[in-house]
């Protein structure tokens, strides 16, 4: 029986294919060698992508199809097919530095604390630019998402939380799946290295979303994570209160 990989790399790809090898490419970049790279065909429907995919041949990889669900089922899918224990989602059109993983799974596997690493990030395509992301906490976690979509996990903790919602049709999945993962009382590291690339796209769904669409996104997860919310009511409402003062104060 072949010896399973220590990580796993998750790429849901809907209609992805003009971008594709590049994120493969910058995965089999890594320094660090043992992991599988996992791509689910979310029902592609662009005849290139399709096409791509049919005969897709790259090393320790591996290509699922599915009927069209979304990227939570996704990435749902291909985490539970993974064989690693650690998890890194990547999305199909965005890339890693070469050093990512061998500087994630040092600190996952010298410090079983930790449940998230995460890192700095840097945008590409029809935007550059450092995307400045504040200090991780907690709290403020429930006001805004601190945390980039390609942040590494355990698999036995994505289990225990049941995995990415379906539920966020519009988006800002992996925000509620890493407020989630705040109820296991975990600590969550950050790299201060720009590791990630996050490429950015005029349709792409954060870029695109509507205030409703944002608002009843919002709504979802307050209402899914509403224990913690309330627990926590006295330093949002802070927060919140300290934003609409300091919009009022501007000139």
């Amino acid at each position: 029986m072949l010896t399973p990989p220590k990580v796993s790399v998750v790429i849901p790809c809907y209609n992805h294919g003009a971008f594709l090898d590049e994120t493969v490419d910058s995965v089999l970049a890594q320094s660090f060698a043992d992991f599988e790279i996992i791509i689910v065909d979310d029902g592609s429907t662009d005849p290139g992508t399709v096409r791509l995919l049919e005969g897709y041949r790259r090393p320790k990889t591996t290509v699922l199809r599915t009927a069209n669900g979304g990227v939570s089922r996704a990435r749902n899918t291909g985490i539970a097919r993974a064989r690693g224990s650690y998890i890194l989602p990547l999305d199909a059109d965005d890339r890693i530095a070469p050093t990512y993983m061998e500087k994630a799974v040092a600190i996952l596997d010298a410090r079983p604390e930790v449940g998230i690493v995460y890192c700095d990030e840097e945008k590409f395509g029809e935007e550059q630019g450092l995307w400045d992301l504040p200090p991780y906490d907690p709290v403020a976690e429930l006001f805004d998402n601190l945390i980039h979509p390609a942040a590494f996990f355990r698999k036995s903790d994505w289990a225990r939380v049941g995995g990415y919602s379906p539920m966020f049709v519009y988006g800002w999945e992996d925000w509620d799946f890493w407020v989630s993962m705040t109820r296991l009382n975990k600590e969550v590291s950050k790299i201060p290295e720009i590791l990630y690339y996050y490429r950015v796209r005029s349709v792409s769904r954060d870029h695109s979303m509507c205030f409703g669409h944002k608002f009843a996104m919002m709504a979802l997860i307050i209402m899914r994570h509403k224990t913690l919310y309330l627990r926590h009511a006295g330093a949002l409402f802070k927060k919140i209160t300290w934003l609409v003062r300091s919009r009022l104060a501007s000139p």
